[in-house]
């Protein structure tokens, strides 16, 4: 019986072509243990319990002091009502009382979900009522909006908690840190609890809970990039399996001996799992900024003996142009990874010219409990976001059907993994269009056009949701959007569709010009540069300059907004 074309596309992925990249000795697949991530974290906290686990501005905190911490605090949770199941928000930028509340919250067998700080009421308000959350955790300055929040979304319980708790004694700092003086207390009534009282008034002595490794533990929520942000159903195998995936393609990443910057946030599955939970499970320690200042990163650096770097595009960009980040001796640093948007081969030029040192692109999504794919070590490609990790299938598929097409054609890329979440909370549609089954695995659909080459690396084309149609012809933002940042004058830059009834969609370029080029930099001149670089109907026929383009809360530009805006003006839905 003859194979279909989709079959024996199917056949080639299968074959994992990316292995022959992984180090001597490294399996195929993993064993994903039969535990949950409180028994790894509590098993690290104990052996590593005299080891510094942060430092928060200057004060040192050992892991032992953060396993008092949060036993006291799921005590607290506990009689609070708290159980099995339950849902509870944290609504806090990176410090201390994020990670005490959320493994004291894990270690009661309840779900944690997390807010950016930047959200707004009607925000929050969503992520509480769609999560179903009993309690929140949030910062005293943060109350406001929660207060707002909470009159659309009720809660048992709002516990508040301020970033001077966990600071050395410096007013100043406290001030700079969160934007404006610090004001009066909040108020304590009715729902309102005092996380510091509750960690004084209760034992580190919480209730033993039966926990499944197929419990789920957190619910974070998608951007919010192509529509409402959902919530991903993550367990305890899924973060535990992540860890053991990375543990086996980054050997040399040794327990108990690293020190990264923890920068980016933990609301972010990045900052989430990557960071906070690799060094959690690890020993590794954590410099936690909760408003990241790039003077501050830099002194870390130096100071604290980093051996690695979690970055994003954006940042590193700012770095490049920041005068002591050639100081610096970048070749300490064991890895400089970056994830969450796709790293412009004009950074990364300018990086290695003023480092000596490559960045090491990964690709992940919430969905995919952080990572899936990664350049392994010793082998960065550029241009391309690595291989798949040990225990990945991964494939391009028909982004409209359930075929498969062959390497080197560019499609959706979809994936088969034991980090893979269960599904999208209370969103039965959204899960009958992004999960399917093939050779008896289940596959998820990520959203991201991309493509394979020979030897398994992968390649990021487009979101599905950023292809621009100008005159039945598929234009590629992202193509768009590179060409541009070459352009010296150029510092930043956005590419959309926008709707014309004559040719589908026009393109429409937004540019940010670098300092010295402001009110100088024309529009005939990008559109000229584009010209020569790209097939006519690629060129942009619209160029707005602005003083910077839109970003989502870990830096990556926000097409959705800029897209927004346009289709407010022609009354149209994003």
């Amino acid at each position: 019986m003859t194979k279909s074309k989709s079959d024996q596309a199917l056949e080639e992925y299968l074959k994992r072509p990316w292995t022959k990249w992984y180090r001597p000795g490294t399996p195929l697949d993993i064993n994903v243990p039969e535990t949950t991530v409180i028994e790894k974290v509590e098993e690290s906290y104990k052996k590593w319990a005299d080891k510094v686990a942060v430092v928060f501005y200057g004060r040192k905190i050992k892991f032992k002091e953060l396993h008092e911490a949060f036993l006291r605090f799921a005590t607290a949770l506990h009689d609070l009502g708290i159980r099995k199941g339950d849902v509870v928000a944290i609504y806090l930028p990176n410090c201390p009382q994020f990670i005490i509340s959320y493994f004291g919250i894990l270690r009661l067998g309840a779900i944690a979900t997390t807010i950016s700080p930047l959200y707004t009421p009607r925000e929050i308000a969503y992520q509480l009522r769609d999560s179903g959350a009993k309690a929140i955790v949030c910062l005293d300055l943060h109350y406001e909006k929660v207060e707002k929040a909470i009159e659309e979304a009720p809660l048992e319980h709002v516990i508040i908690t301020s970033i001077e708790e966990y600071l050395p004694s410096r007013q100043s700092l406290t001030a700079r840190l969160v934007g404006k003086p610090v004001t009066a207390e909040v108020k304590k009534e009715g729902k309102l609890l005092y996380f510091q009282d509750l960690l004084e008034k209760y034992p580190p002595k919480p209730p033993e809970v039966k926990i499944s490794p197929d419990d789920v533990a957190v619910l974070p929520y998608t951007g919010g990039t192509t529509g409402d942000p959902k919530g991903a159903v993550l367990t305890h195998r899924n973060i535990v399996a992540l860890q053991e995936q990375m543990k086996t393609m980054f050997p040399d990443i040794e327990d108990g001996k690293e020190c990264g910057i923890a920068a980016l946030p933990f609301y972010h599955i990045y900052g989430q799992s990557v960071i906070m939970l690799t060094g959690a499970f690890r020993g590794g320690t954590g410099i936690l900024f909760a408003k990241p200042d790039l003077d501050e990163i830099l002194d870390a650096i130096q100071d604290y003996n980093v051996t690695l770097f979690y970055g994003v595009p954006t940042l590193y960009k700012y770095l490049v142009d920041h005068p002591k980040t050639k100081r610096i001796n970048w070749k300490k640093i064991k890895y400089l990874f970056c994830g969450a948007d796709t790293l412009h081969e004009a950074t990364r030029k300018l990086w290695i010219k003023f480092t000596g040192r490559e960045i090491h692109e990964g690709y992940g999504l919430t969905e995919t409990t952080a990572v899936s794919h990664t350049n392994p070590p010793g082998r960065n490609k550029p241009g391309s976001f690595g291989i798949p990790l040990p225990g990945t299938y991964a494939a391009v598929a028909d982004p409209e059907k359930d075929e498969f097409l062959p390497p080197g054609e560019v499609g959706e890329l979809v994936l088969s993994g034991p980090q893979i979440m269960r599904e999208y909370l209370n969103k039965p549609e959204e899960n009958a269009k992004c999960f399917f089954e093939a050779r008896g695995m289940r596959w998820f659909r990520t959203g991201d056009m991309v493509r394979m080459d020979e030897e398994g690396y992968f390649y990021f084309v487009e979101r599905k949701k950023d292809l621009i149609k100008y005159k039945g012809l598929s234009v590629y933002a992202h193509e768009v959007e590179e060409v541009l940042y070459q352009h010296p004058k150029i510092k930043e830059a956005a590419v959309i569709g926008v709707p014309d009834p004559e040719v589908g969609q026009k393109i429409k370029a937004i540019v940010v010009p670098h300092p010295d080029y402001r009110g100088k930099l024309t529009e005939e001149e990008v559109i000229k540069w584009c010209e020569e670089r790209l097939a006519h109907y690629k060129v942009p026929k619209i160029v707005e300059f602005r003083g910077e383009v839109p970003k989502t809360d870990v830096g990556k530009v926000d097409h959705k907004r800029l897209r927004e805006e346009i289709f407010k003006l022609q009354g149209e839905k994003a």
